[in-house]
C-alpha cells in the first residue's frame, strides 16, 4: 500500500535507524512466507519485531496501513526488544458523524481529525453539518468553487488515512417526489462524485412535512438513487440512510 509505505518513511525515527523493515499485504512476494500468520480478517494485520528486522503484513491495504500505525506506536517507546502482534477489528465501521446544528467544524479541524482517525484506526467520517446550506437548505445547488475545492481536499485526505469520506445530502425539508427533484438529486451526487467523493448518505432526520416523512416515498427514492447513480459507478459504496 502506497500510503502505508509513505507513512512509514515519513515517521522513521532515530529508534528505527538500521532496522530492516519488510512490508506488504497478502499476495505480495515480500510476505508470502508469512501468509499463514496474517489474520484472514478485513483490515487485519500481522507484525513481527525482532532485534534487526520488522515484518508488517496486512490482509488488505487498510490492514497494512494499520500495521504501520501500530508499529510506529511501538517504535516510539524507548526500547522494544521483540514482539508479535495479530490484530483486526471486530467492529467494521468505526467513526464520527458531523451532523449537528450550529457552527460546523473548520477545514483545519477536519483535516486534523483524519490524522487522528488514521492513527487510532477509525475508518468512517460522515459529513452532514446541518448548517452547511449545500448539504441541507440548498441541497439542489452545487458548491461554489472555493467550497468545492475544500470538499475535494477532505476526500483526498480522508482516503490517505484509510477513512471513508461519506458526504450526506439532506433533501427532506422540501423535496418533491417528482421528476425534477429526482434529476436534481442525481445531478448533485454527480457533482460530488466529480470532487472525489465515493460514499454517500441521505438524511431525512428532523423534518416535519407529512409528505416528505412518508417511509414508502423515502424507500422509493433510495431505490431510485441506487439504480440511477450507485449502480452506474462501480467504485461507489452502498448508500447510507437516516430515515425520519
Amino acid at each position: 500500500d502506497v500510503d502505508a509505505v509513505a507513512l512509514l518513511r515519513s515517521n522513521f525515527s532515530e529508534n528505527t535507524k538500521g532496522l530492516k523493515v519488510i512490508i506488504g499485504e497478502r499476495g505480495d512476494e515480500a510476505v508470502k512466507a508469512l501468509e499463514e500468520q496474517i489474520p484472514n480478517k478485513t483490515e487485519g494485520y500481522y507484525i513481527s519485531v525482532g532485534k534487526d528486522q520488522v515484518v508488517i503484513a496486512g490482509n488488505d491495504e487498510a490492514g497494512t496501513y494499520y500495521g504501520v500505525q501500530t508499529f510506529l506506536q511501538m517504535a516510539a517507546r524507548s526500547e522494544v526488544t521483540a514482539a508479535e502482534v495479530k490484530d483486526w477489528p471486530d467492529v467494521l465501521e468505526r467513526g464520527v458523524v458531523e451532523g449537528f446544528y450550529g457552527n460546523p467544524w473548520s477545514h483545519k479541524d477536519r483535516l486534523r481529525q483524519f490524522d487522528f482517525y488514521g492513527k487510532n484506526k477509525l475508518n468512517v467520517y460522515i459529513y452532514g453539518p446541518k448548517d452547511d446550506p449545500y448539504h441541507r437548505h440548498q441541497w439542489r445547488e452545487p458548491y461554489p468553487e472555493k467550497e468545492a475545492q475544500l470538499i475535494s481536499e477532505l476526500a483526498k485526505a480522508a482516503a490517505q488515512n484509510k477513512v471513508d469520506f461519506v458526504w450526506a445530502m439532506h433533501p427532506g425539508g422540501d423535496i418533491q417526489w417528482n421528476e425534477a427533484d429526482l434529476n436534481s438529486s442525481i445531478q448533485k451526487l454527480e457533482w460530488m462524485y466529480a470532487l472525489g467523493v465515493r460514499a454517500f448518505a441521505i438524511f431525512f432526520d428532523d423534518i416535519f412535512g407529512a409528505e416528505q416523512s412518508k417511509g414508502e416515498k423515502q424507500a422509493e427514492y433510495m431505490n431510485y438513487l441506487t439504480r440511477e447513480f450507485v449502480q452506474k459507478h462501480p467504485d461507489v459504496a452502498p448508500l447510507i440512510l437516516c430515515p425520519t
